[in-house]
């Protein structure tokens, strides 16, 4: 038999059609027949006020930015539905990580409030004389054991170290916990807000009064009550 080969032009042509075909059929297997799902973002932004109990400080503070464990500080908002199971909800997000979000909440209530010095960013140039360490251990919708309607917590663990010995000079954790109306997604954002804001506000207090006890302690004279 005699074969009878094609020009080489008309060869390249057929091989390029054909690897043309394969490039589109892999990209459809790979891309599907769904398109991807929008997420909805939200973020919390509370405004609090200072409260009456808070002192003035003439003392200045910085604060660093707050750890926690990957899951705690993801853009996903994390859920759990029984004690030792988290999940997220689908379709659903933060506009940015709840470590800077609690950090936000806190430098603006401080620097809205006037009762202290000076307050800012770890880096930002202020010479502190605290700087605050935070570890955000919860940042959670969680259904407890079996609730109906889930409750947002957040706990975070605080410490104020005075920065000219390192030493620290008052540690606390702080917990709250606020529940939603519903367990749609939007009425569950409502509730973060609400915790973000509570827990904030102790803090706020927390910070300014255990400044003020070891500015006491250390220069009695010079403290402001």
């Amino acid at each position: 038999m005699t074969s009878h080969a094609l020009p080489r032009p008309y060869a390249l042509l057929r091989a390029a059609a054909g690897l043309s075909l394969l490039l589109t059929l892999s990209a459809c297997s790979i891309l599907g027949d769904k398109p991807k799902e929008r997420s909805t973002l939200y973020a919390p932004d509370p405004r609090v006020q200072a409260d009456a109990s808070w002192p003035n400080a003439d003392w200045q503070l910085s604060l660093t930015p707050p750890t926690s464990a990957r899951m705690i500080d993801s853009l996903r908002i994390a859920v759990r539905p029984a004690p030792n199971e988290l999940q997220v909800y689908k379709g659903a997000g933060w506009a940015k990580p709840p470590g800077e979000m609690l950090q936000d909440a806190l430098l603006r209530a401080l620097e809205d409030s006037g009762r202290i010095g000076a307050v800012a960013r770890q880096g930002s140039g202020v010479a502190a004389d605290y700087k605050l360490v935070l570890d955000l251990r919860r940042f959670e919708s969680d259904y407890g054991n079996g609730e109906a309607l889930p409750s947002a917590t957040i706990e975070v663990s605080a410490k104020l170290l005075h920065n000219s010995d390192q030493k620290i000079a008052a540690a606390r954790t702080f917990v709250q916990s606020q529940r939603a109306s519903t367990t749609a997604v939007p009425d569950v954002v409502a509730a973060f807000d609400g915790a973000l804001a509570a827990i904030t506000r102790d803090l706020g207090g927390w910070i300014l009064s255990s400044g003020n006890a070891h500015e006491q302690a250390e220069h009695p004279r010079s403290a402001h009550r």
